[in-house]
């Protein structure tokens, strides 16, 4: 509940990488600090504040009491057509680099002028995504506490703090593009502590390189120099998902908490009037959930491959046939971008072999259809919302890692945590099919049912009233967020 008089609030302006699986969780702290008695700016590009009411009606974010929304500029060229995709990540991060600051630290002024007039209390605290560096200076000259969240795991963040490690070392960048494939990835990585018995291929695929001046690597790198400059870094994640990387970041950096995982903390608070308030940048179909209604308990496969995966045609065709070969009902989220080369059109044969069984759609509330009783397993890309969803879903996972994170968390989910098994990269129809029975209706799956259910019960218990990740969550309210109120 709220520490705070509604006329004295403190003030807290948030803002995401511009990209959906950024911006999810950072919306799910925004709530809870408004249940908290913040008075919340929510920071969008104005690309994505745009697909955000597209996608939930024109005044889908009107009328909410002491949340409020504001945009900036992304520096980038419009998208052609109807701007309804994910912008491309390497020209996106460029532009955070070269253009956000200007726009941002405008935004900030602004709001102060504000809060001369009573319009907004004044603000009090800045709460970023740990990517986008240049919030820390905006912070520094507006004399702000800020708080870094990392919306992928500790494994993740820890990663990236040691890239530059990697390159003293000789393992990056590679010699040339035959050592992606050639069994180098194999090579073991033992220059990051926490990080038992991985391989180059765990990492971050980022670090797949053979130009040593790669945009996204030099993009990360520089967010790294910043972490330490940040009055608090909070993660979603709790303390038992990831000890050992917990451990080595706590003995790293003096004020760092993990908060997580945010949907369990969020669903025990009464976020009453926040409930219809979403961030999803796709219009959702809410039929699939009726369409649950009529399966089986734990028998259908959910899947979907976030918001930026890309598959060949080729790809796309395996795993609807694997799909289809299963037998098992499924719900298929299929975005308007999945494929590269546009659209897809699957067969008349296809059509009649899954009419009875299977449901494809464009977007949905995942967390719902996760949480539906009818759902069994999840084919899903690892990314970290995905996973940390389906933790606290208890849902098993079959695993088919695209970019990005998702080779780290894939590695954690299928060997650590033996929560899900791999689909080959080269996926083949038979193999999913052979897979996704295992996982649905398998000894291999019932033993994972049993430790996703244990790893669900820890979460619940770090996020209950005396669980470690509440705690957190209020020692940085009250140590960092509210030192200048």
């Amino acid at each position: 509940m709220s520490y705070f008089a509604d006329n004295k609030k403190p003030h807290a302006v948030l803002i995401p990488y511009p990209a959906q699986g950024h911006i999810n969780p950072l919306f799910k702290l925004a709530k809870l600090l408004h249940f908290k008695g913040f008075h919340i700016t929510f920071v969008n590009t104005e690309y994505n504040h745009k697909r955000l009411l597209k996608s939930r009606g024109e005044n889908a974010v009107d009328g909410f009491i002491d949340f409020t929304f504001e945009t900036i500029q992304d520096g980038l060229t419009p998208v052609e057509g109807d701007g309804d995709v994910t912008q491309d990540v390497p020209s996106l991060s460029q532009s955070i680099r070269k253009n956000f600051l200007q726009p941002f630290g405008e935004l900030l002024a602004k709001l102060q002028d504000s809060a001369t007039t009573g319009i907004v209390p004044p603000v009090t605290c800045l709460v970023s995504d740990c990517y986008m560096s240049f919030s820390i200076q905006a912070a520094e000259e507006h004399a702000l506490p800020i708080v870094f969240f990392s919306p992928a795991s500790a494994s993740t963040f820890l990663s990236v703090l040691h890239f530059r490690t990697l390159f003293e070392k000789g393992l990056i960048p590679l010699k040339d593009k035959s050592y992606l494939t050639n069994g180098y990835l194999d090579t073991k990585v033992d220059c990051v502590p926490g990080l038992k018995n991985f391989q180059l291929k765990h990492l971050p695929d980022f670090i797949r390189i053979t130009d040593p001046n790669d945009v996204m690597v030099d993009f990360f790198m520089e967010a790294a120099d910043g972490f330490c400059r940040a009055s608090a870094i909070v993660f979603n994640t709790y303390d038992e998902l990831e000890s050992d990387v917990m451990n080595v970041l706590y003995s790293m950096f003096p004020s760092l908490y993990a908060i997580g995982p945010l949907p369990s903390l969020l669903n025990q608070t009464p976020h009453n009037h926040l409930a219809s308030l979403g961030s999803n940048l796709w219009k959702e179909d809410t039929k699939c959930l009726e369409w649950l209604e009529f399966k089986e308990p734990e028998s259908v496969v959910y899947v979907n491959f976030g918001s930026i995966t890309v598959m060949t045609p080729d790809q796309f065709l395996e795993f609807a046939w694997g799909l289809a070969n299963s037998k098992k009902p499924f719900l298929w989220i299929i975005r308007p971008d999945l494929i590269i080369g546009g659209s897809f059109i699957l067969s008349s044969e296809f059509e009649s072999e899954i009419s009875d069984r299977g449901l494809i759609a464009s977007w949905c509330p995942q967390e719902q259809v996760l949480n539906h009783s009818s759902v069994g397993g999840f084919l899903t890309h690892c990314g970290w919302n995905s996973t940390i969803e389906s933790i606290c879903a208890e849902v098993p996972m079959l695993c088919w890692p695209f970019f990005a994170d998702q080779p780290t968390n894939c590695r954690f989910i299928c060997n650590e945590w033996e929560i899900g098994i791999e689909i080959n990269t080269n996926v083949k129809r038979d193999e999913v099919a052979k897979l996704i029975n295992e996982i649905m209706s398998g000894e291999e799956g019932k033993k994972m049912r049993q430790k996703v259910m244990e790893l669900k019960r820890k979460a619940e218990e770090n996020t209950s009233p005396s669980g470690y990740s509440l705690m957190n969550l209020d020692k940085v309210i009250k140590q960092v967020m509210l030192k200048q109120y």
